[in-house]
This record gives C-alpha cells, sequence and structure tokens, in this order.
C-alpha cells in the first residue's frame, strides 16, 4: 500500500510482520474510544458499513439511501471532523478500497483532520492529536 505524501499517516510505515486484522483494530479502537470518552466522543464516533462483496442492486440502493464509496473508517464530526482511514500495523498488508484516496482528498479540501492510521494505537495517536487542537 502506498500512502499519498498530502496525507498525513499516525503509526510506523517501516513495521513488518504479525499484526491484528483490520476488523480488530476497529473493534479495539472503538472500544478504546467508548471507555475513555463515554459521554463525548465515545458517543458520536461512527464506522460506516462500506465494505464487503454486494450484487449490483444492492449497491444502487444504498447508493441512493446515501452509502458513499470510499467513505473512511472512523467519522467523529467536529471543528474539524475527525476522518481516519485505519489500515493494519504492517501497510503491507492493507490495500486501498475504491473511492477511499478520493474521499479523503476531498474532506481534507472541506478543512476535515484527515490522516491514515496504521493500527488501533496509530488510530489513537492521531484522535488525541486531534483532541488537543478542538476548541473548549
Amino acid at each position: 500500500m502506498i500512502i499519498p505524501d498530502w496525507l498525513a499517516v499516525y503509526g510506523n510505515t517501516e513495521y513488518r510482520g504479525q499484526c491484528p486484522s483490520e476488523t480488530l483494530e476497529q473493534v479495539t479502537f472503538f472500544g478504546w474510544v467508548r471507555r475513555e470518552y463515554p459521554e463525548s466522543l465515545g458517543r458520536i464516533a461512527i464506522h460506516p458499513r462500506n465494505e464487503g462483496k454486494r450484487h449490483h442492486a444492492q449497491v444502487r440502493t444504498e447508493k441512493a439511501e446515501g452509502m458513499t464509496p470510499g467513505a473512511p473508517d472512523i467519522i467523529i464530526p467536529g471543528t474539524p471532523t475527525f476522518i481516519c482511514e485505519l489500515k493494519r500495523q504492517d501497510r503491507t498488508k492493507s490495500r486501498w478500497q475504491p473511492g477511499q484516496l478520493e474521499y479523503l482528498s476531498a474532506a481534507e479540501a472541506m478543512g476535515a483532520f484527515v490522516c491514515v492510521a496504521l493500527g488501533w494505537e496509530a488510530a489513537k495517536e492521531a484522535l488525541q492529536d486531534w483532541t488537543s487542537h478542538q476548541p473548549s
């Protein structure tokens, strides 16, 4: 997986080795957010379910209902909005899905805090960086 220069990266891009699946990284990250911020971020952080195989009729229906191809794994409303694509800690075990880079680029152009995190701990670091710049 090649990470474009314009995209902020959290985590060690040189790490190679055993690491949890992206799904397990998401479960761990959202569990941490809900424990640490139960009355705030834990209530509003979302993971849009865009992955998985679908047939053409399902795709048409989902797009009509508002599904956006390439939507990232973590979205938290704020000023600016937190947009994070979560990948495996070993980036060579991940790949970009259609529309992901285009979504991230468009969100960044609109002023969102946009990043890719390599593993849940990197996503935690990104979130902490983002929260340190939030208005009080």
